[in-house]
């Protein structure tokens, strides 16, 4: 007998393994039927049902919408409201590359199959458990995948993964193919797969690693994402650089073997580094973070309970009537879902349409961080370095100052979570004097870690300038830009609208509109003396600002708003009184409860930066007061409009009384205190508007205007009692006027925002178009542009 070759199998042998095969083949698919009629019978659980796969976009994130578009002509998301960070995104949305990575790694025959690859199956079966070959690859389909994101919960053993959840999932595979198209399934595959990074969703994916939207990702990007969902923290080019790179380049593999790519495009790709434009969507990422804070608060008001008011009954009134007639106040409890329930704006996927437009929002994120940064800090870090009672004035009582650091420790959380625990005062003390080690806030590098104790952290944050613009559009109300601070993730308090203080001399245009509204001329002269008022059984005298060569000379109305004469404002409050002062803000949009005192015409009172640079809209608007306007619609995550927004305004002032106050401002801006802004930023076009001081430097304000843009800016410390020493550095015209010069040069520089300096104020018919109030006529004399008159 010969002997057998080496390796050449013996036919009885080959007969035997086969008949195995073919044994346990028959018994695994008995097994699978049976287990299919189990499932489907509901034995072993209930699979998804059919309204889940129906509707599978679960715990959609709420998006705010920018009003202008993207490279993509989408528009521009600001941010999110989200449990998970999860938007939808239809096939048509979706990269090319995005698909053809998918299908080359997870399913290649996804085309030809109904959702079950009995070939795949096949090959698991026999390479993978008879085999023991696990790099043979998994048998589930793109489907199978889907139907497994479904089910809300997994099962963790290997026994009930194959008695239950694989057949469950078999069984929804094909309900899904049955129900939707491959394009369908391939968009719903998309949205429901985990990127890591606290991503759900190929939007929020793209968004987080690259900064765009699914549509413009390159071959690359979109191999990375494909590789990165089968093992996100494993294959996470933030956390394992070179196992992303491996993971991205075996899918690139996988595209060229099936002729997705050429076999040269995927070599070259594979060269290139993973470049990423990461930022992690939480609700700190994004754009206009203060606006959004600002959306969540006022849509989830309440309907006012007049006993949450006794003390403040205007503000009840002013809450009542926005509650009445504003459908965006309180919108979360006014309107429902068609079940009855409430909107969740952290799961509901609603859409938020705003009036932001976010390249001019970047424009004012950018302003106050090169302002601030660059000089004003530095200057007042310098400042701060010669005082012994660190960070207040060295005049200022030292008792005031333990009141101020008292109160700013009981106002702290460490604070509330001590006393919560019953911790002694004495121990309270102790700790707020150790050392800790702590992330803070640096204007020069964004945070630094540092070892420091509590209470130093508390003066250290006192001496940090805040800063907040908003911008609004003339004759529309849209609000352009909101930025409340200075770093949402340091300072959740909003400088815009939730802050009220001193406004300084910003008040004085509207007592100058009281005389225009009267038919006063910018140019009718008055006598430059001091103003005593009574009050009370006391009299009150406002300093005067001007030099002495002015005092007691004629001078005219436009003369005193250029040179912010504190005698000049105090005259037309005489003339005038506080109740009629009080009266024309509100109807130009001021809401606080005001004090009808004369020391309003200096400024004394606290008003927000949202209803002063609303109220000064009212001037570039012809007399129209517009109530600031953010949010144009919403819709829910099909798209379907729930609500409509429009906005509302009235006649304030006369288009006459308006344009007057237009050219006395302008005089501020071309002769007075804000005429740095034609020599550094602005030199030409129309501009207007009025800087603002307070007690002791503690706040600086400018508030101007082009005919096509309003914006207000406001600079200060956490409270009034940090402050600059010198006017030079903390007034207003230094604060907070580089600010709105900076800002607006950006928006004139960008075509795109459609402001420029050709644009002209809006003259009102039997009006002269400029007052340059050289000669004997106090109507004014007309002016050509290139005179020395307002133009």
């Amino acid at each position: 007998m010969t002997k057998e070759k080496k390796g050449k199998r013996h036919p009885a042998k080959s007969y035997i393994q086969t008949g195995i095969r073919w044994f346990w083949g028959a018994v695994a698919a008995g097994l699978i039927t049976a287990t299919l009629l189990f499932v489907a019978a509901g034995l072993f659980g209930n699979i998804p049902p059919f309204e889940e796969l129906e509707n599978p976009k679960s715990n959609l994130a709420t998006q705010i919408f920018a009003d202008d578009k993207d490279k993509s002509g989408k528009p521009v998301v600001l941010g999110t409201f989200h449990i998970e960070n999860r938007s939808y995104v239809a096939y048509d949305e979706l990269s090319p590359d995005l698909v053809s990575a998918l299908i080359a790694t997870e399913d290649i025959r996804f085309y030809s199959h109904s959702g079950i690859d009995f070939y795949s199956l096949g090959r698991v079966a026999v390479k993978t458990i008879l085999g023991g070959d696990r790099r043979s690859g998994g048998g589930s389909t793109i489907s199978q995948q889907l139907a497994l994101n479904l089910f809300s919960e997994r099962a963790t053993s290997r026994i009930k993964r194959a008695l239950w959840q694989k057949p469950a999932e078999w069984i929804t595979a094909v309900k899904l193919e049955r129900n939707y198209t491959k394009n369908e399934i391939i968009a719903m595959y998309f949205n429901t797969v985990f990127y890591g990074s606290n991503a759900y969703g190929i939007r929020a994916a793209a968004s987080t690693y690259f900064g765009k939207h699914p549509s413009q990702l390159t071959t690359e990007e979109a191999a990375m994402l494909v590789g990165l969902v089968n093992a996100p923290t494993m294959y996470s080019p933030v956390r394992n650089y070179d196992r992303a790179v491996a993971r991205r380049n075996h899918v690139l593999s996988q595209m060229a073997k099936y002729s997705f790519i050429a076999q040269s495009a995927c070599d070259s790709l594979k060269e290139l580094p993973i470049t990423l434009t990461y930022q992690m969507q939480d609700h700190l990422a994004g754009q206009a973070p203060y606006f959004r804070d600002m959306l969540r608060r006022i849509m989830n008001m309440a309907e006012p309970n007049p006993d949450y008011y006794r003390n403040n009954p205007k503000a009840y009134s002013h809450d009542s009537t926005a509650w009445a007639s504003d459908p965006f106040y309180g919108w979360l409890n006014k309107n429902l879902k068609p079940d009855g329930s409430r909107y969740d704006l952290d799961r509901d996927g609603l859409k938020i349409y705003t009036t932001i437009d976010s390249r001019m929002q970047r424009y004012a994120e950018e302003a106050i961080v090169e302002h601030l940064k660059n000089d004003l800090q530095p200057a007042f870090d310098t400042e701060l370095k010669y005082r012994k009672n660190f960070p207040f004035s060295n005049a200022r009582d030292p008792k005031l100052n333990r009141q101020s650091i008292r109160q700013a420790i009981t106002a702290s959380e460490r604070y509330r979570i001590m006393k919560r625990n019953n911790e002694s005062e004495r121990a309270i003390d102790a700790a707020f004097k150790q050392p800790v080690r702590m992330t803070v806030f640096s204007w020069q590098r964004g945070h630094v870690d540092t070892l420091m104790s509590p209470l130093d952290s508390i003066l250290y944050y006192k001496a940090v300038l805040r800063a907040a613009v908003m911008a609004i559009e003339p004759h529309t109300g849209f609000v352009r830009a909101y930025v409340g601070g200075p770093n949402y993730f340091y300072f959740k308090y909003d400088n815009v609208r939730q802050s009220r203080r001193q406004v300084g001399s910003t008040i004085k245009p509207f007592l100058y509109t009281l005389a225009m509204q009267e038919g006063h001329s910018p140019c009718e002269r008055v006598l430059n003396v001091s103003q005593t008022f009574i009050v009370g059984d006391t009299t009150w005298t406002p300093r005067t600002t001007d030099r002495e060569e002015w005092i007691g000379k004629m001078v005219t109305l436009k003369w005193g708003l250029t040179n912010s004469s504190n005698n000049i404002s105090a005259y037309l409050m005489k003339q005038f009184g506080p109740d009629a002062l009080i009266k024309i803000l509100e109807k130009m949009g001021v809401q606080n409860d005001l004090p009808p005192v004369p020391s309003l015409c200096l400024g004394s009172c606290e008003i927000s930066l949202y209803d002063m640079t609303g109220a000064y809209n009212t001037f570039p608007s012809q007399g129209m007061s517009i109530d600031p306007f953010f949010v144009t619609s919403i819709k829910d995550k099909d798209d379907n409009t729930l609500t409509t927004f429009i906005s509302h305004k009235h006649e304030a002032i006369s288009q006459a009384a308006a344009y007057r106050t237009v050219s006395l401002m302008q005089g501020v801006v071309n002769e007075g205190t804000a005429r740095r802004l034609r020599t550094r930023y602005i030199p030409e076009g129309q501009v207007a508007g009025k800087t603002g001081t307070t007690n002791d430097q503690s706040d600086g304000w400018f508030i101007g205007y082009m005919p096509r843009l309003t914006a207000g800016v406001w600079v200060g410390c956490e409270s009034p009692d940090v402050h600059f020493e010198s006017l030079a550095l903390g007034g207003g015209a230094n604060m907070a006027m580089p600010v709105w010069g900076l800002f607006m040069k950006k928006v004139l520089a960008d075509p795109r925002l459609n402001v420029t300096t050709t644009d002209l104020f809006d003259v009102p018919p039997g009006v002269p178009e400029a007052y340059s109030c050289t000669g004997g006529d106090d109507d004014g004399e007309l002016y050509a542009p290139g005179d020395d008159g307002f133009f």
